[in-house]
């Protein structure tokens, strides 16, 4: 494999800078106005994005392997000189004189580590010699401690160490398609896989906007678990319903290609003004509300309601290798207090027979099911309704004693899993 040119590389370099020594997410430094991938054409943009986040990805195997051939520890721009290199190396499969000479001008680039481009030459030279006989003897890459310790207390450590693979692994790509009526044909079309909840799957892929059926509007880009959430309420056509926290948009798509009557609110303009996007390509409707949901005073109440609830996003980190590495802590105090504050909110809105799903893309169970157990109790003209996780093409065993979804990213290992969810399906008593 040939190796791209060396500005996508110093992109790449800056964007691990941003994460792991500034703690700012992948997601800010890609969309920002004079951020690292700026100056840089669609394909130079792309290979910078799959570079740091491939090394995000496989970090702690990278770093065993690099500190097998050093003695002290170097600067952190030398050191992400030398992980970039790695990945290229042995993730990628780039020729070694083009890592090497791509991690030797890296450390050129600053005056202050340009005295150790001898020894990123040399240690780069023995990784492609030696690197990929240590990294297949390794486990995949752990989770930050504050992030393994809860998890593995909740699921086990058989779970975490599966979770952990999962996240190495990696995601497909899953895109929902407007109409079941599609489902085989887009399948084809695509080479795509089609899973038993009725999303389709690729592993491999390039440009999407130049994929079958996207100009056309016949599917959106949506992990097959983020897509279940819509399909809890059910037959929704004709009714008034309302989407909290919208944005990116995939269950506001779902809702409106049911047939329901959306209203959609989110505090972001930029990302609602992609979701209008979206909208539009695929020739949905919705009412679009840029709003705080704690703000919010709607005129009616709806028939249904989703809110998926700002969260950790401990669920998506195959997805988002960064996430772990943005934060030094895990502090659910304010998430919690956000989650409590909409869902009551949201309650208020709900018509007497009316449904509520509340979810989260969360691992953790305080912003889950703990959530759910507390609004019940608080709650009492509410109830929790059993899913049916069978009719979504889903294990039973997935549901809890409550009647809530709980999926995360190992299950489906064969498949290629999918992002991690809690999901609780609410109703409301009729009055009389």
């Amino acid at each position: 494999m040939s190796a791209p040119g060396f500005a996508p590389r110093f992109a790449a370099a800056r964007l691990l800078d941003g994460v792991l020594n500034e703690k700012r997410l992948l997601s800010d430094l890609l969309t920002a106005r004079n951020g690292p991938l700026a100056t840089l054409p669609p394909q130079g943009r792309a290979r910078a994005q799959s570079l740091a986040s491939d090394t995000l990805r496989y970090l702690g195997r990278i770093d065993i392997v690099i500190d097998q051939f050093l003695q002290k520890e170097p600067p952190l721009s030398v050191r992400n000189a030398l992980r970039l290199a790695t990945c290229e190396l042995i993730v990628d499969g780039i020729a070694p004189h083009a890592a090497v000479d791509a991690a030797v001008r890296l450390v050129k680039t600053n005056k202050t580590t340009a005295r150790m481009s001898g020894l990123v030459n040399a240690i780069s030279r023995r990784i492609a010699e030696h690197g990929a006989e240590i990294w297949q003897d390794l486990d995949p890459t752990p989770l930050a401690p504050y992030l393994a310790k809860p998890i593995g207390k909740t699921y086990g450590a058989a779970a975490l160490a599966a979770i952990e693979a999962a996240h190495e692994a990696g995601a497909p790509l899953d895109l929902t398609p407007r109409s079941p009526d599609d489902v085989d044909a887009l399948s084809e079309a695509l080479d795509a896989g089609i899973l038993a909840t009725g999303s389709l799957r690729l592993f491999e892929w390039k440009q999407i906007s130049a994929m079958p059926g996207f100009e056309e509007g016949k599917w959106w880009v949506q992990d097959a678990a983020a897509a279940i959430p819509a399909r809890l309420l059910g037959d929704v056509a004709g009714k008034q319903v309302l989407d909290l926290c919208a944005a990116p948009g995939g269950k506001l798509h779902g809702l409106a290609a049911a047939g329901g009557r959306v209203t959609a609110v989110d505090l972001s303009r930029f990302r609602m003004e992609r979701v209008q996007e979206n909208l539009t390509r695929t020739g949905l409707n919705a009412e679009i509300l840029v709003k705080d949901v704690l703000s919010y005073r709607p005129v009616q109440r709806f028939d249904a309601i989703l809110l998926d609830a700002p969260c950790s996003a401990t669920g998506t980190i195959r997805r988002h290798p960064d996430l772990p590495y943005a934060k030094a802590a895990l502090d659910l105090t304010p998430l919690l207090s956000l989650q409590k504050q909409m869902l009551d909110r949201a309650a208020g809105w709900v018509e007497p027979g009316g449904e509520l799903v509340y979810c989260t893309c969360s691992l953790l169970p305080q912003e889950g099911e703990q959530q759910i157990a507390g609004f019940l109790e608080s709650r009492p003209e509410f109830e929790q309704a059993r899913i049916d996780a069978p009719a979504l093409g889903l294990s039973p065993e997935w549901v809890d004693a409550q009647g809530g979804l709980r999926l995360r990213p190992d299950f489906w290992p064969d498949r290629g899993g999918m992002d991690g969810f809690y999901m609780g399906l609410l109703k409301r008593k009729k009055q009389g």
